[in-house]
């Protein structure tokens, strides 16, 4: 079987015996329509909320709150829709960088489109680090509850996000946009220091104590106005559903669509997977983790993960890498990582559970001692990693999840 694994803005062929190959698995192709209808049905039908125009009307402080160019959000298919119906010039952008860098310029352009020159001198960047916070209380866990001080003025809010599944969140979008989007480095790193719990896993929501506390930041907020535009795309970063109005009822039915898309049936569990972290969601090693996590739900115990990521910015947070890095022995970094808790560590912690129980391998432009080192075993090509199994056990059988950072599958 030949197939094209994605790798950056590219693929990389390659060729994996028909009797080895479960298949290839991607999010459910579903019928999208044209993305302006889309997005403006949604508008104009808002759950749980007054039209658009009448929730802006009386507006002074006009803020949206959109997505880095991390995510794979279509916010200026949005703007493009909201151009017919409002002033853009009317708001400020306030970007949820989260603990994330500033957009690269070309980031800047996926997010804005069309609209980015008109609009530059609107935009204000989240700094978890730098931004005025202010401290609206403490959640139920503890968590200090401090958010961007432009959000927390204003007197309108609008969210653009969009909802697939999250490897410790549950899923994003909704009050994703708060916490971690526009919250200080304290509250994120609070907050996502419950991500070690074994309840944090992708789709559970109930019981997870990450959803739990981003949803006592909003209610920190409670009384503010906001309006919500929340999406799910497809496979092909199309945009097959949008749910405006209300935050919380918006998400909860964008939610039930993600499952429709990003929720994959697989015939059985594999001796390989290979979990690929597309564009853009390949920026650098810590985000990539995410198609690690998802891809583990189809391994066999014992068995072996790839992941393919190209990793354009390098490892990200050195953080959880020296940690990941402290032991060849993955029981011993679980352990480490128990002592004390920083920003980073429950990325290790999620990649070091899977290697106590399997081997991970990965396929990425980074340095190969930086990756062995870390207990990860680094290939330049696809197929070198395929032939290397080969050799090994010529009868493995390999699957294929070529949008890995958001698929979940699930054996039928």
């Amino acid at each position: 079987m030949k197939i094209d694994v994605k790798y950056g803005k590219g693929s990389q062929p390659t060729e994996i015996p028909d009797g080895n190959f479960i298949g290839t698995f991607y999010p459910k192709d579903v019928e999208c329509l044209p993305p302006n209808d889309v997005i403006s049905e949604s508008i104009g039908n808002p759950i749980g909320s007054d039209s658009l125009e009448s929730f802006l009307e009386g507006g002074k402080d006009i803020v949206f709150i959109i997505n880095d160019g991390t995510r794979p959000t279509p916010t200026a298919k949005v703007l493009d829709a909201l151009s017919e119906i409002v002033d853009l010039r009317r708001a400020r952008y306030l970007i949820a960088t989260g603990n994330h860098r500033a957009p690269t310029d070309e980031e800047y352009d996926f997010m804005f489109g069309r609209h980015y020159s008109d609009l530059k001198d609107r935009i204000v960047v989240h700094d978890g680090k730098r931004s005025e916070c202010v401290n609206l209380g403490t959640s139920k866990n503890g968590t200090p509850m401090e958010v961007n001080k432009v959000a927390v003025d204003s007197d309108r809010l609008v969210i653009v996000t969009s909802v697939e599944p999250h490897y410790f969140a549950g899923y994003t979008g909704g009050r994703k946009s708060f916490l971690p989007g526009v919250a200080s480095f304290r509250t994120i790193e609070a907050n996502h220091k419950m991500a070690m719990n074994m309840e944090a896993q992708s789709l559970a929501l109930e019981g997870n104590p990450v959803h739990e506390d981003m949803m006592d930041a909003l209610k920190a907020v409670k009384g503010k106005k906001i309006f919500s535009i929340q999406m799910v795309l497809d496979r092909h970063q199309n945009i097959y559903r949008a749910v405006s109005g209300d935050l919380n009822r918006a998400f909860e039915k964008a939610v039930g669509y993600a499952n429709e898309v990003f929720s994959v049936a697989i015939p059985r569990k594999a001796d390989v997977v290979i979990s690929v972290a597309p564009y853009p969601m390949d920026v650098d090693l810590y985000q990539s983790q995410k198609a690690l996590d998802n891809g583990k739900w189809a391994l066999k115990e014992g068995g072996k993960i790839i992941m393919v990521s190209k990793c354009r910015e390098g490892t990200g947070s050195a953080t959880f890498l020296t940690q990941l890095s402290s032991s060849g022995d993955p029981k011993v970094v679980l352990e480490n990582l128990k002592k004390e808790y920083k920003l980073g560590y429950h990325k290790a912690a999620k990649m070091a559970e899977i290697m106590t129980w399997a081997e991970v391998w990965a396929v990425t432009d980074l340095d190969p001692e930086i990756l062995s080192k870390a207990n990860i075993k680094p290939f330049i090509k696809v197929q070198d990693a395929v032939d290397a199994v080969l050799a090994d056990d010529p009868d493995a059988e390999f699957l294929v999840l070529m949008d890995g950072s958001v698929t979940i599958p699930r054996v039928e």
